[in-house]
């Protein structure tokens, strides 16, 4: 049993190890014309200052199309303001699908026949100064189809975030196929052609989780989805305990309910983990514990140095204060994801933006507003 948990503890390390071994060494940009990006805000959106300064200093040159369900002042002054280099949509309320959805539906059906590339983001991101220029480079290449970063969470404040960030690091540092991995919503990016040929609206029309069916509608066209493996990109992440677990649960529920054999592929890894932390600290004894933490330590030395790669300065000790979960307590961060994994095919109802979603094969069945 020992050299079985060697060998499976071995394998998060080489994972980690790979990941870091394929940064790419020079992060190539291009910045061609006719970008635009996709943003969706609810109508109480404060403006996001932070944010609009973030995507303004971009080295690739765009237009910000924002869509919301109705009035946004925050929107509208920006757009006032900004003149061309902003507009806004607005969608309605949605019946029967996801709002975000909904929304980037409507931002599809607005776009100009200028509109040769389209990237997609989300409003509580800070992203880079080469966010854009980074996603744009393989597509104007021909290397890809669809381009993807990730998110990489930062806790705001308390241990309970920091524990999720640590989860979140787990998922964001896998080792990915330079072909086929499943996009984030985050950071994406397409061609126009590509965006056609998949036919986004009718891929999103009646769904909640928008990049969950642009990943499998891409992957049954047999389309190159690429990672971008030094864009994992900058996510505050704060709260209470509920809605730091609530958020966990969320984000496996959008993949239970619309794939249960991904779940269960991602759950299973996991629960193979959490059991043999369970075995280790229970009758392995100290050289069992002793291998987990060891491994543990490498995989935090290892994802301190991507951090340190891939983020700016500011945002780098805040990214350690997840990793110091591994070197405490590496099995709490097992069980902690596979607690929100198994919470997350408890339930079909989602919780998100205001509203209530019944969702089943990725379709939403029934919404209702929460307050």
């Amino acid at each position: 049993m020992l050299w079985l948990w060697i060998g499976l503890q071995a394998l998060t390390l080489i994972g980690v190890l790979l990941y870091w071994r394929h940064l790419p060494a020079d992060a190539q940009e291009d910045a061609p014309d006719g970008v635009v990006m996709l943003v969706s805000v609810r109508d109480d959106w404060d403006g996001g200052a932070a944010l609009i300064a973030g995507l303004k200093a971009q080295t690739a040159r765009f237009r910000l199309l924002i869509s919301t369900s109705g009035a946004c002042p925050a929107a509208e002054a920006l757009a006032a303001a900004e003149g061309e280099w902003v507009q806004v949509v607005h969608a309605g309320v949605a019946e029967d699908e996801g709002q975000k959805v909904h929304k980037l539906r409507a931002a599809l059906r607005a776009l100009r026949a200028e509109d040769r590339f389209l990237i997609f983001s989300d409003v509580d991101i800070v992203p880079p100064v080469r966010m854009a220029g980074r996603l744009l480079f393989p597509l104007v290449r021909g290397k890809a189809d669809i381009v993807t970063g990730y998110r990489l969470l930062l806790p705001e404040n308390g241990g309970m975030a920091a524990l999720v960030g640590a989860v979140e690091m787990q998922l964001a540092t896998l080792p990915r196929s330079a072909s086929a991995t499943m996009p984030w919503g985050g950071a994406m990016a397409m061609t126009r052609e590509v965006a056609d040929r998949l036919d986004l609206d009718a891929v999103l029309a009646g769904r909640l989780s928008d990049d969950m069916a642009m990943g499998q509608a891409g992957w049954r066209a047999g389309m190159r989805l690429r990672p971008v493996r030094d864009l994992l990109v900058a996510t505050p992440i704060g709260g209470g305990v509920g809605d730091l677990l609530g958020f966990g649960v969320r984000q496996y529920r959008h993949i239970a309910t619309n794939s249960i054999g991904m779940w269960a592929v991602a759950t299973g890894v996991v629960g193979c983990q959490a059991a043999g932390w369970l075995w280790a600290i229970g009758w392995g004894g100290w050289s069992a514990v002793a291998v987990g933490y060891g491994m543990a330590w490498g995989r935090a030395l290892v994802r301190a140095r991507i951090v340190a790669a891939v983020l700016e300065d500011g945002q780098r000790r805040a990214a350690w204060r997840s990793l110091a979960w591994d070197v405490v307590a590496p099995f709490a961060v097992t069980w902690a994801h596979l607690v929100v994994q198994v919470a997350a095919v408890v339930s079909r109802r989602i919780c998100w933006g205001g509203w209530d979603y019944w969702v089943r094969r990725g379709k939403v069945e029934r919404m209702v507003r929460v307050g």
